[in-house]
């Protein structure tokens, strides 16, 4: 019978323990970046080699030396990169039992001279005339090319605006803005602060536009600032409107996204929470801020990384581009 003859063509299967007690996973890259001028540093979870001819980068530049240190690939280069720049490789690794891995990812140019920034004024509740914003202050010469400001956290985003290589100087203004409307005025401005003329846009300050911005949460978020995409942060500010009861779930913050940010804000020393976990009281409370009452810190940028730096402004209070204003907002009875 069919079936009878099917069963005495089976045979034994084949041993395959030995095999499967060796290495048959493949290489993984964790993170690439720029520790010099003139290097770029690719991290994996095991000492990888690339095998030979399969790397290329973009811009095209040839590295010097190729070095393969414990768990990390280093490319140095003759000529240093341009700071800030982003550059793209592509390449095949292959760890010590041969098992490989092709890979593209991309890396920006080592920036020696990122200035010391803070977020220091922010509107999350915009509207047509007056959308999202979040202000920059400039609290020492540098050169702000790379600099990432992020909706969100290095770990979970979802907008972000990668500053460009500019100039600028101790007491300069940077204005972020998260909902552009699409038009040609709405310039990332380079050599000239005058150049855009965009909505709430500054001559005094540095115009810069996230593309495609969609705005920022209104009630509950987190703005950060790095170095770099992926680097360290410079500043950010939690808030939330919510409280610790809000839900049973996510320590109140509403989703696990929202409570691992401000885990990770706090984490690195960005935020200072009073409480063992961060919480929703922790954060700055948006909910009397509108398009014209903007969120802000003291004219004189006090930075302690907690909701006691920040206060709402009065009605078409907000200052962006300018010196924050020391007034604030009192609800009416």
């Amino acid at each position: 019978m069919v079936l009878t003859s099917f069963l005495l063509q089976c045979g034994p299967f084949p041993d395959l323990r030995a095999l499967a007690s060796g290495d048959i996973d493949p290489p993984v890259l964790l993170g690439a970046e720029s520790t010099s001028s003139e290097s770029a540093t690719f991290h994996f979870n095991e000492p990888v080699k690339p095998v030979d001819g399969s790397m290329a980068l973009k811009p095209t530049i040839q590295p010097s030396a190729v070095l393969c240190t414990g768990n990390e690939l280093i490319l140095k280069f003759k000529d240093a990169l341009a700071p800030g720049a982003e550059y793209y490789i592509e390449s095949t690794v292959a760890d010590s039992t041969g098992n490989q891995t092709r890979f593209i990812t991309r890396f920006f140019g080592f920036n020696p001279r990122v200035p010391d920034l803070v977020i220091n004024e922010f509107i999350t509740q915009g509207s047509g005339s007056h959308p999202d914003i979040v202000e920059l202050f400039v609290k020492e010469d540098g050169n702000i090319s790379g600099v990432c400001v992020l909706d969100g956290t290095k770990d979970s985003w979802s907008q972000s605006c990668i500053l460009p290589s500019v100039e600028v100087l101790k007491g300069h203004f940077i204005l972020v803005h998260f909902k552009p409307d699409g038009l040609a005025d709405e310039i990332n401005e380079m050599e000239n602060p005058a150049d855009s003329d965009g909505n709430d846009s500054c001559d005094t300050a540095w115009d810069y536009w996230v593309a495609d911005g969609r705005g920022l949460s209104g009630n509950n978020g987190v703005i950060c600032v790095y170095d770099k995409p992926g680097g360290t942060l410079l500043d950010g500010v939690l808030y939330s409107n919510r409280t610790s009861s809000s839900d049973s779930n996510y320590r109140g913050f509403g989703s696990k996204k929202m409570m691992l940010c401000a885990d990770e804000i706090a984490a690195e020393g960005g935020w200072v929470t009073e409480h063992e976990l961060s919480a929703p009281e922790d954060a700055v409370n948006p909910d009397n801020s509108t398009s014209t009452r903007s969120i802000c810190r003291s004219s004189d940028c006090t930075d302690t990384n907690s909701k006691s730096d920040w206060h709402i402004t009065p009605t078409r209070g907000a200052t962006f581009g300018t010196p924050n204003s020391d007034e604030v907002y009192v609800r009416p009875d």
